[in-house]
């Protein structure tokens, strides 16, 4: 009985020192998680606040990316309108006159009776322009007239380069198309005989472009007699 005793106490003792042991390990464990828990969460915090950093100096640069790309924009508007505005004889670039200036220089023509209020427009980017249309009648004949300042933008004037050169002609059995000169001005004349339709353009002091464009009319002879009524020279005038 004693050694069973005194063996039952041993084995107690054992057993109260190993539940100790284990107690004390998972409490060190328990610490360790603790303490790793923290050190997580800190790191948590700090990438955070990296994180929202980063964003903030992310949406810093698209703004001034934004702004830089609106500015590069604006600029390269700016320098096709240069490329293509032109410019008078010392270079600088010509502001095109009121609308309601070039109205004043329609032209009013015996037979003739202007159908409706001319009508009036100025532009300043990307190409600046200003000008002024109407429509005239006379029985079923219909002549529209335009004049177009294009403060010497190529861009405008380009498009009748070709038609405007000297000597130029296309006949056919249709009609024609021809350079002519008015008043010492550059013009281009299309008429369709069959359907009684022609255009009379007319580049006045390489700046300012007079269209006539008729439709059923008795003759070509119709286009020059509005083109002699414009007071052409009073037109190139005009600054």
């Amino acid at each position: 009985m004693k050694n069973i005793l005194i063996v039952m106490l041993a084995l107690a003792v054992m057993s109260a020192a190993c539940g100790q042991s284990e107690t004390d390990r998972q409490a060190d464990a328990a610490g360790r998680a603790a303490d790793a828990a923290g050190r997580a969460a800190d790191a948590a915090g700090r990438a955070a606040d990296n994180a929202g950093r980063a964003a903030d100096n992310a949406a810093d640069a698209t703004a001034k990316t934004g702004a830089a790309a609106a500015g590069d924009m604006a600029k390269a508007m700016q320098d096709v309108a240069n490329a293509f505005s032109g410019g008078g004889a010392d270079g600088k670039r010509i502001e095109p006159i009121a609308f309601q200036t070039l109205q004043s220089h329609l032209p009013k023509v015996a037979g003739w009776e202007m159908v409706e209020e001319p009508r009036g427009q100025r532009m300043t980017m990307p190409v600046p322009f200003s000008q002024v249309e109407t429509e005239y009648r006379k029985g079923e004949s219909r002549i529209e007239l335009t004049i177009v300042d294009t403060g010497f933008a190529q861009m405008l004037i380009a498009p009748w380069s070709m038609m405007l050169a000297t000597g130029f002609m296309n006949e056919t059995s249709d009609g024609h198309q021809k350079a002519v000169t008015l008043a010492g001005n550059p013009a281009f004349e299309e008429w369709r005989s069959r359907d009684k339709d022609g255009t009379l353009n007319i580049l006045v002091g390489k700046r300012f472009m007079v269209s006539l464009d008729g439709r059923n009319l008795a003759d070509v002879k119709d286009l020059h007699q509005f083109a002699s009524a414009l007071d052409l020279g009073a037109i190139a005038n005009l600054k």
